[in-house]
């Protein structure tokens, strides 16, 4: 049971990560959430069903083999860089107190896209249009896992909006960094949506995507206390990807 708290709300709450057991087996809140995630974006998915040129059948196939390569992938990204975290396989396959890198999930998912593409002779940029809107708001949706959870949050602050979680019998105030990206995410996810309605170019939601996601994750990454880290580098931390996008997004625009 996490306690956490929110003083401004006057809100006190005690949340079990576990939501319900079938058949003594626990079925956890993190879970739960990923699920309404994906299952909000494929139904919103369907509603846009030829856009591009993209057949929903083909989003649903994708998918079957996309999402559980994009959970593995997020799941070893995040062993890697966490490995004296882990002693055994056994702690590794465990995943129900989290702990999956939303990169090593796309990595995993783009290189599946790409075979897929390939094989369906679809483009790759018309495909990632199509589906980086809802891959934005099911990441908004997931981070709430991590609120449940009591991970991905920040620094210890004392702003009006700070978060109290119970770390070693005392409660410590830190910066709700979870909510930041969700909010952050929701807003992505508007803005693509509206930027999809009038797409100038294959490529100009994708790269917009990668730009915005890119930038909050480079703010955000510097208020956050568990950082995955390559020796004093947060691996997060993706100004680098944002000014590469931004180069791509300005040579598009030039070919127009």
């Amino acid at each position: 049971m996490n306690t956490i708290t929110f003083p401004l709300l006057n809100l006190e709450l005690n949340i079990n990560k576990t939501a319900f057991e079938i058949f003594g087996i626990p079925v956890y809140w993190y879970a739960i959430l990923i699920v309404v995630g994906i299952l909000i974006a494929l139904f919103l998915c369907k509603k846009q069903d030829g856009k591009y040129g993209i057949k929903f059948d083909d989003i649903l196939t994708l998918s079957i083999i996309l999402i559980p390569i994009s959970f593995i992938s997020a799941r070893i990204y995040y062993v890697i860089f966490s490995l004296e975290d882990y002693q055994n396989i056994i702690d590794i396959l465990n995943v129900k107190d989290g702990g999956l890198a939303i990169y090593g999930g796309i990595i995993g998912g783009l290189t599946v896209a790409y075979i897929f593409c390939k094989k369906r002779k679809i483009d790759l940029l018309d495909l990632t249009d199509y589906i980086v809107p809802f891959l934005a708001l099911g990441q908004g949706i997931g981070r709430w896992g991590n609120f449940i959870n009591v991970e991905a949050y920040g620094t210890n602050t004392n702003l009006p909006w700070k978060m109290g979680i119970q770390i070693q019998n005392e409660i410590q105030y830190v910066h709700p960094t979870f909510l930041y990206e969700s909010i952050c995410n929701f807003i992505i996810f508007i803005i693509l949506n509206k930027i999809s309605k009038k797409r100038k170019y294959q490529g100009q939601i994708t790269y917009y995507y990668i730009i915005m996601y890119s930038f909050i994750r480079m703010i955000i990454e510097n208020l956050r206390i568990d950082s995955l880290m390559l020796y004093n580098l947060r691996i997060s931390r993706s100004f680098i990807v944002c000014i590469i996008c931004s180069i791509l997004y300005n040579n598009s625009k030039k070919r127009k």
